[in-house]
Protein backbone atom coordinates (compact mmCIF):
# COMPACT_ATOMS: atom_id res chain seq x y z
CA UNK A 1 0.00 0.00 0.00
CA UNK A 2 1.68 3.36 -0.91
CA UNK A 3 2.76 5.39 2.05
CA UNK A 4 0.39 8.30 1.06
CA UNK A 5 -3.02 6.14 1.32
CA UNK A 6 -1.33 4.76 4.21
CA UNK A 7 -0.86 7.80 5.89
CA UNK A 8 -4.60 9.56 4.88
CA UNK A 9 -6.46 6.37 6.29
CA UNK A 10 -4.04 6.47 9.68
CA UNK A 11 -3.79 9.77 9.81
CA UNK A 12 -0.16 9.42 10.63
CA UNK A 13 1.64 12.08 11.14
CA UNK A 14 5.40 13.38 10.74
CA UNK A 15 8.22 12.31 12.47
CA UNK A 16 9.50 16.14 12.16
CA UNK A 17 5.89 18.09 12.42
CA UNK A 18 6.71 21.13 14.01
CA UNK A 19 5.09 21.40 17.23
CA UNK A 20 1.55 23.86 18.01
CA UNK A 21 2.45 27.17 18.30
CA UNK A 22 1.87 28.97 21.06
CA UNK A 23 -1.19 30.83 20.32
CA UNK A 24 -2.55 28.09 18.28
CA UNK A 25 -5.97 26.96 19.10
CA UNK A 26 -5.76 23.19 20.01
CA UNK A 27 -9.44 22.72 19.23
CA UNK A 28 -8.65 21.85 15.13
CA UNK A 29 -7.96 18.51 14.22
CA UNK A 30 -8.59 15.07 15.39
CA UNK A 31 -8.56 16.77 19.03
CA UNK A 32 -12.43 16.41 19.34
CA UNK A 33 -13.21 13.10 17.53
CA UNK A 34 -15.08 10.32 19.59
CA UNK A 35 -13.15 7.26 20.02
CA UNK A 36 -15.09 4.59 20.49
CA UNK A 37 -12.67 2.27 20.50
CA UNK A 38 -11.27 3.56 23.35
CA UNK A 39 -14.31 2.52 24.92
CA UNK A 40 -14.29 -1.16 23.66
CA UNK A 41 -10.61 -1.18 25.41
CA UNK A 42 -11.58 -0.24 28.74
CA UNK A 43 -14.35 -2.67 28.71
CA UNK A 44 -12.02 -5.28 27.35
CA UNK A 45 -9.59 -4.13 30.04
CA UNK A 46 -12.22 -4.89 32.91
CA UNK A 47 -12.57 -8.14 31.35
CA UNK A 48 -9.46 -9.17 31.34
CA UNK A 49 -9.00 -8.19 34.84
CA UNK A 50 -12.13 -10.36 35.76
CA UNK A 51 -11.04 -13.11 34.40
CA UNK A 52 -7.33 -12.97 35.48
CA UNK A 53 -9.32 -13.06 39.05
CA UNK A 54 -11.91 -16.14 38.17
CA UNK A 55 -9.63 -18.10 36.26
CA UNK A 56 -6.00 -17.21 36.02
CA UNK A 57 -5.65 -16.59 39.94
CA UNK A 58 -6.09 -20.62 41.19
CA UNK A 59 -4.77 -20.03 44.40
CA UNK A 60 -7.21 -19.53 47.20
CA UNK A 61 -9.90 -20.13 45.06
CA UNK A 62 -10.48 -23.80 44.95
CA UNK A 63 -13.25 -23.77 47.24
CA UNK A 64 -15.50 -21.38 45.39
CA UNK A 65 -14.72 -23.54 42.32
CA UNK A 66 -15.15 -26.94 43.77
CA UNK A 67 -11.50 -27.62 41.93
CA UNK A 68 -9.04 -25.84 40.58
CA UNK A 69 -10.22 -23.34 38.40
CA UNK A 70 -7.02 -24.09 36.16
CA UNK A 71 -7.95 -27.37 35.55
CA UNK A 72 -11.37 -27.46 35.40
CA UNK A 73 -11.26 -24.59 32.56
CA UNK A 74 -7.86 -25.33 31.06
CA UNK A 75 -8.21 -23.56 28.26
CA UNK A 76 -9.33 -20.06 29.76
CA UNK A 77 -6.73 -20.20 32.48
CA UNK A 78 -3.78 -19.45 29.61
CA UNK A 79 -5.48 -17.14 28.27
CA UNK A 80 -6.71 -15.18 31.63
CA UNK A 81 -3.19 -16.14 33.46
CA UNK A 82 -1.68 -12.60 31.84
CA UNK A 83 -5.21 -10.80 32.36
CA UNK A 84 -4.01 -8.91 35.36
CA UNK A 85 -2.09 -6.55 31.97
CA UNK A 86 -5.84 -5.14 31.93
CA UNK A 87 -4.42 -2.91 34.74
CA UNK A 88 -1.60 -1.52 32.54
CA UNK A 89 -4.10 -0.70 29.76
CA UNK A 90 -6.29 0.77 32.61
CA UNK A 91 -3.42 3.43 33.00
CA UNK A 92 -2.14 4.34 29.74
CA UNK A 93 -5.84 4.66 28.71
CA UNK A 94 -6.22 6.53 31.66
CA UNK A 95 -3.67 9.36 30.60
CA UNK A 96 -4.86 9.77 27.14
CA UNK A 97 -8.95 9.96 28.43
CA UNK A 98 -7.95 12.70 31.38
CA UNK A 99 -6.16 14.74 29.42
CA UNK A 100 -8.61 15.09 26.68
CA UNK A 101 -11.27 15.36 28.54
CA UNK A 102 -9.60 18.45 30.56
CA UNK A 103 -8.31 20.45 28.10
CA UNK A 104 -9.68 24.14 28.12
CA UNK A 105 -11.40 23.53 31.23
CA UNK A 106 -10.99 25.00 34.21
CA UNK A 107 -9.89 23.60 37.23
CA UNK A 108 -12.72 23.35 39.20
CA UNK A 109 -14.21 21.86 36.30
CA UNK A 110 -11.24 18.83 36.76
CA UNK A 111 -12.04 18.26 39.98
CA UNK A 112 -15.98 18.23 39.98
CA UNK A 113 -15.91 15.94 36.77
CA UNK A 114 -13.37 13.71 38.79
CA UNK A 115 -15.23 13.31 41.75
CA UNK A 116 -18.62 12.58 40.02
CA UNK A 117 -16.87 9.96 38.20
CA UNK A 118 -15.21 8.41 40.62
CA UNK A 119 -17.92 8.24 44.05
CA UNK A 120 -20.96 7.54 43.33
CA UNK A 121 -20.36 4.43 41.23
CA UNK A 122 -18.00 3.58 44.28
CA UNK A 123 -20.23 4.46 47.41
CA UNK A 124 -22.68 1.46 46.03
CA UNK A 125 -20.13 -0.72 44.78
CA UNK A 126 -18.74 -0.63 48.32
CA UNK A 127 -22.31 -1.29 49.46
CA UNK A 128 -22.93 -3.89 47.96
CA UNK A 129 -19.80 -5.70 47.77
CA UNK A 130 -20.04 -5.43 51.79
CA UNK A 131 -23.90 -6.25 52.48
CA UNK A 132 -23.21 -9.45 49.49
CA UNK A 133 -20.12 -11.00 51.10
CA UNK A 134 -21.49 -10.15 54.87
CA UNK A 135 -24.73 -11.76 54.16
CA UNK A 136 -22.80 -14.48 52.34
CA UNK A 137 -21.24 -15.51 55.78
CA UNK A 138 -17.38 -15.19 54.51
CA UNK A 139 -17.18 -18.40 52.69
CA UNK A 140 -15.42 -17.50 49.87
CA UNK A 141 -14.16 -14.16 50.55
CA UNK A 142 -10.50 -13.02 50.08
CA UNK A 143 -11.43 -10.26 52.84
CA UNK A 144 -12.87 -11.26 55.91
CA UNK A 145 -14.24 -9.49 59.48
CA UNK A 146 -16.07 -6.59 57.40
CA UNK A 147 -17.14 -4.20 60.26
CA UNK A 148 -18.94 -0.75 59.99
CA UNK A 149 -15.59 1.16 61.01
CA UNK A 150 -13.95 -0.43 57.55
CA UNK A 151 -17.37 0.77 55.49
CA UNK A 152 -17.41 3.75 56.66
CA UNK A 153 -13.05 4.66 56.20
CA UNK A 154 -13.88 2.57 52.36
CA UNK A 155 -16.25 5.09 51.09
CA UNK A 156 -13.76 7.80 51.30
CA UNK A 157 -11.45 5.94 48.83
CA UNK A 158 -8.30 6.58 50.76
CA UNK A 159 -8.28 3.59 53.19
CA UNK A 160 -4.90 2.72 51.44
CA UNK A 161 -3.04 5.74 52.77
CA UNK A 162 -5.34 5.12 56.30
CA UNK A 163 -3.86 1.75 56.56
CA UNK A 164 -7.41 0.39 56.48
CA UNK A 165 -8.32 -3.10 54.87
CA UNK A 166 -9.86 -2.72 51.52
CA UNK A 167 -13.42 -4.29 50.80
CA UNK A 168 -12.71 -5.34 47.44
CA UNK A 169 -8.47 -5.78 46.85
CA UNK A 170 -9.29 -4.66 43.74
CA UNK A 171 -9.38 -0.94 45.02
CA UNK A 172 -5.69 -0.55 45.06
CA UNK A 173 -5.40 0.96 41.90
CA UNK A 174 -7.66 3.77 42.76
CA UNK A 175 -5.25 5.32 44.95
CA UNK A 176 -2.85 4.69 41.86
CA UNK A 177 -5.31 6.82 39.78
CA UNK A 178 -6.19 9.41 42.18
CA UNK A 179 -2.34 10.43 43.04
CA UNK A 180 -2.20 10.76 38.93
CA UNK A 181 -5.11 13.29 39.12
CA UNK A 182 -3.91 14.73 41.86
CA UNK A 183 -0.56 15.40 40.09
CA UNK A 184 -1.97 16.34 36.97
CA UNK A 185 -4.16 18.88 38.81
CA UNK A 186 -1.06 20.99 38.75
CA UNK A 187 -0.99 21.17 35.27
CA UNK A 188 -4.47 21.83 34.63
CA UNK A 189 -4.07 24.80 37.52
CA UNK A 190 -1.70 26.20 35.64
CA UNK A 191 -3.39 25.64 32.19
CA UNK A 192 -3.06 23.49 29.60
CA UNK A 193 -1.22 24.14 27.29
CA UNK A 194 1.11 21.94 24.71
CA UNK A 195 4.13 22.76 26.21
CA UNK A 196 2.85 22.70 30.16
CA UNK A 197 1.63 19.06 29.44
CA UNK A 198 5.30 17.81 27.47
CA UNK A 199 7.03 19.66 30.21
CA UNK A 200 4.79 17.59 33.08
CA UNK A 201 5.68 14.42 31.50
CA UNK A 202 9.44 14.85 30.99
CA UNK A 203 9.55 15.63 34.85
CA UNK A 204 7.01 13.70 36.10
CA UNK A 205 9.72 10.83 33.82
CA UNK A 206 12.74 11.95 35.57
CA UNK A 207 11.21 12.10 39.19
CA UNK A 208 9.75 8.50 38.72
CA UNK A 209 13.29 7.27 37.54
CA UNK A 210 14.99 8.46 40.42
CA UNK A 211 12.48 8.25 43.47
CA UNK A 212 13.13 4.26 44.32
CA UNK A 213 16.77 5.01 44.66
CA UNK A 214 16.58 8.88 46.34
CA UNK A 215 14.95 7.66 50.24
CA UNK A 216 12.29 10.15 50.32
CA UNK A 217 8.90 7.69 50.48
CA UNK A 218 6.71 11.25 49.91
CA UNK A 219 8.67 10.95 46.47
CA UNK A 220 8.09 7.53 45.56
CA UNK A 221 4.42 7.51 46.52
CA UNK A 222 3.42 10.73 44.96
CA UNK A 223 5.40 9.81 41.74
CA UNK A 224 4.18 6.19 41.58
CA UNK A 225 7.33 4.80 39.53
CA UNK A 226 6.04 1.23 38.76
CA UNK A 227 3.39 2.74 36.29
CA UNK A 228 4.07 6.42 35.98
CA UNK A 229 5.38 5.40 32.54
CA UNK A 230 1.88 3.80 31.55
CA UNK A 231 0.17 7.07 32.27
CA UNK A 232 2.80 9.49 31.06
CA UNK A 233 2.59 7.20 27.54
CA UNK A 234 -1.14 8.03 28.13
CA UNK A 235 -0.55 11.70 27.67
CA UNK A 236 2.05 11.85 25.18
CA UNK A 237 -0.21 9.65 22.99
CA UNK A 238 -3.14 11.92 23.56
CA UNK A 239 -0.86 14.90 22.44
CA UNK A 240 -0.10 13.16 19.06
CA UNK A 241 -3.88 12.81 18.80
CA UNK A 242 -4.16 16.50 19.39
CA UNK A 243 -1.34 18.18 17.77
CA UNK A 244 0.47 15.74 15.96
CA UNK A 245 3.27 13.81 16.54
CA UNK A 246 7.21 14.96 16.03
CA UNK A 247 10.40 13.56 17.29
CA UNK A 248 9.99 15.05 20.75
CA UNK A 249 7.08 13.12 21.23
CA UNK A 250 7.95 9.84 20.11
CA UNK A 251 11.04 10.08 22.01
CA UNK A 252 8.84 10.38 25.29
CA UNK A 253 6.79 7.67 23.93
CA UNK A 254 9.51 5.67 23.56
CA UNK A 255 11.37 6.18 26.65
CA UNK A 256 7.98 5.58 28.31
CA UNK A 257 7.70 1.99 27.06
CA UNK A 258 11.24 1.43 27.71
CA UNK A 259 10.61 2.24 31.06
CA UNK A 260 7.40 0.44 31.62
CA UNK A 261 9.38 -2.69 30.65
CA UNK A 262 11.72 -2.41 32.89
CA UNK A 263 9.25 -1.50 35.71
CA UNK A 264 7.07 -4.31 34.45
CA UNK A 265 9.67 -6.85 35.96
CA UNK A 266 8.24 -5.86 39.44
CA UNK A 267 4.91 -6.63 38.68
CA UNK A 268 5.46 -9.77 37.39
CA UNK A 269 7.11 -10.37 40.58
CA UNK A 270 4.52 -9.36 42.57
CA UNK A 271 1.69 -11.67 40.67
CA UNK A 272 3.93 -14.42 40.32
CA UNK A 273 3.77 -15.20 44.08
CA UNK A 274 -0.30 -16.35 43.98
CA UNK A 275 0.01 -18.05 40.90
CA UNK A 276 1.79 -21.36 40.63
CA UNK A 277 2.95 -21.66 36.79
CA UNK A 278 5.65 -19.52 35.64
CA UNK A 279 4.98 -16.08 34.50
CA UNK A 280 6.77 -14.93 31.22
CA UNK A 281 8.07 -11.84 31.06
CA UNK A 282 8.69 -11.81 27.48
CA UNK A 283 5.12 -12.29 27.41
CA UNK A 284 3.92 -9.71 29.48
CA UNK A 285 6.18 -7.31 27.68
CA UNK A 286 4.53 -8.62 24.00
CA UNK A 287 1.30 -7.68 25.64
CA UNK A 288 2.27 -4.79 26.96
CA UNK A 289 3.46 -3.43 23.84
CA UNK A 290 -0.01 -4.35 22.11
CA UNK A 291 -1.47 -2.51 24.43
CA UNK A 292 0.59 0.89 23.71
CA UNK A 293 0.22 0.01 19.75
CA UNK A 294 -3.57 -0.26 20.72
CA UNK A 295 -4.30 2.97 21.96
CA UNK A 296 -1.47 4.79 19.75
CA UNK A 297 -3.54 3.05 16.77
CA UNK A 298 -6.40 4.81 18.04
CA UNK A 299 -5.06 7.92 18.28
CA UNK A 300 -3.63 8.08 14.90
CA UNK A 301 -6.70 6.73 13.40
CA UNK A 302 -6.14 3.53 12.68
CA UNK A 303 -9.58 2.53 14.00
CA UNK A 304 -11.67 5.14 12.94
CA UNK A 305 -13.69 2.56 10.81
CA UNK A 306 -15.39 1.85 14.62
CA UNK A 307 -18.06 3.90 14.91
CA UNK A 308 -20.56 1.70 16.76
CA UNK A 309 -22.30 3.87 19.52
CA UNK A 310 -22.64 0.79 21.79
CA UNK A 311 -19.11 1.18 22.79
CA UNK A 312 -19.88 4.29 24.97
CA UNK A 313 -22.06 2.23 26.98
CA UNK A 314 -19.44 -0.07 27.43
CA UNK A 315 -17.20 2.36 28.46
CA UNK A 316 -19.62 3.76 30.85
CA UNK A 317 -19.92 0.17 32.47
CA UNK A 318 -16.33 -0.33 32.84
CA UNK A 319 -16.00 1.27 36.32
CA UNK A 320 -18.58 -0.47 37.85
CA UNK A 321 -17.69 -4.09 36.52
CA UNK A 322 -14.29 -3.45 37.71
CA UNK A 323 -15.53 -2.16 41.28
CA UNK A 324 -17.98 -5.44 41.55
CA UNK A 325 -16.49 -8.32 39.88
CA UNK A 326 -14.21 -9.48 42.43
CA UNK A 327 -15.74 -10.58 45.89
CA UNK A 328 -19.58 -10.50 44.66
CA UNK A 329 -18.28 -12.50 41.38
CA UNK A 330 -16.51 -14.70 43.63
CA UNK A 331 -19.52 -15.38 46.15
CA UNK A 332 -21.63 -16.04 42.82
CA UNK A 333 -19.30 -18.64 41.98
CA UNK A 334 -19.61 -20.29 45.37
CA UNK A 335 -23.33 -20.51 45.06
CA UNK A 336 -23.35 -21.46 41.47
CA UNK A 337 -20.91 -24.09 41.07
CA UNK A 338 -23.22 -26.14 43.46
CA UNK A 339 -25.56 -26.29 40.74
CA UNK A 340 -23.71 -25.76 37.53
CA UNK A 341 -20.59 -27.03 35.66
CA UNK A 342 -17.43 -24.36 35.35
CA UNK A 343 -18.05 -22.93 31.60
CA UNK A 344 -21.74 -22.12 32.50
CA UNK A 345 -21.09 -20.63 35.74
CA UNK A 346 -18.20 -18.54 34.56
CA UNK A 347 -20.42 -16.92 31.66
CA UNK A 348 -23.33 -16.35 34.38
CA UNK A 349 -21.40 -14.86 36.56
CA UNK A 350 -19.55 -12.11 33.91
CA UNK A 351 -23.48 -11.65 32.58
CA UNK A 352 -24.46 -10.93 35.57
CA UNK A 353 -21.39 -8.71 36.76
CA UNK A 354 -21.91 -7.11 33.85
CA UNK A 355 -25.84 -6.53 34.10
CA UNK A 356 -25.37 -5.56 38.16
CA UNK A 357 -22.74 -2.97 36.99
CA UNK A 358 -25.89 -1.16 34.12
CA UNK A 359 -27.80 -1.27 36.87
CA UNK A 360 -25.44 0.92 39.11
CA UNK A 361 -24.80 3.10 36.04
CA UNK A 362 -28.23 3.39 35.24
CA UNK A 363 -29.76 3.69 38.87
CA UNK A 364 -27.63 5.49 41.05
CA UNK A 365 -24.37 6.62 38.76
CA UNK A 366 -26.20 9.00 36.46
CA UNK A 367 -28.86 10.50 38.80
CA UNK A 368 -26.35 11.00 41.73
CA UNK A 369 -23.56 12.31 39.40
CA UNK A 370 -26.19 14.65 37.70
CA UNK A 371 -26.89 15.56 41.92
CA UNK A 372 -23.72 16.02 43.07
CA UNK A 373 -22.13 18.28 39.39
CA UNK A 374 -25.15 20.48 40.44
CA UNK A 375 -24.33 20.94 43.84
CA UNK A 376 -20.33 20.46 43.44
CA UNK A 377 -20.76 23.18 40.76
CA UNK A 378 -22.71 26.15 43.02
CA UNK A 379 -20.32 25.34 45.66
CA UNK A 380 -17.35 25.96 43.77
CA UNK A 381 -18.82 28.91 42.58
CA UNK A 382 -18.85 30.35 46.31
CA UNK A 383 -15.11 30.64 45.49
CA UNK A 384 -15.05 33.64 43.97
CA UNK A 385 -17.72 35.49 46.35
CA UNK A 386 -17.34 38.05 48.63
CA UNK A 387 -17.50 36.49 52.43
CA UNK A 388 -19.70 39.63 52.85
CA UNK A 389 -22.35 38.28 49.50
CA UNK A 390 -22.11 34.65 51.43
CA UNK A 391 -23.04 35.77 54.50
CA UNK A 392 -26.35 37.68 52.70
CA UNK A 393 -26.74 34.84 50.82
CA UNK A 394 -27.22 32.57 54.38
CA UNK A 395 -29.49 34.72 55.43
CA UNK A 396 -27.01 36.21 58.22
CA UNK A 397 -26.43 40.15 59.01
CA UNK A 398 -22.49 41.40 57.64
CA UNK A 399 -20.84 42.09 60.49
CA UNK A 400 -19.08 45.58 61.11
CA UNK A 401 -15.53 44.94 61.12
Amino acid sequence: MPLSVLSSRWRFPSLISAPPAAGASPGTGPGHTRLYVLDGLRLGAALSVLLFHYVGKPVGWEQAWRGAPDKLLPGVHAVALYGWLGVELFFLISGFVICMSCWGKRPRDFLVSRLIRLYPAYWVAVLITSVVVVAAGYPFSTVKDITARTVLINLTMLQQPYGATAIDPSYWTLWVEMLFYLLFAVVVAMGLTYRRVVAFCGIWTFAAAIAPSVGLPLLDTLTQPAYAPLFVAGVTIYLMHRFGANLLLWGLLGFSWLAAQYRLEGSVQMYQQWLPEHISWSRSVAVMTCCFLLVLGAALGAFDWIQWRWLTLAGALTYPVYLLHQEVGLTMIGWLRQRLAPAPTLAMVTVGVLVLAWLVHRLVERPLSRVLKRGLTVSFESFATDDGDLLARAGRVRSTP
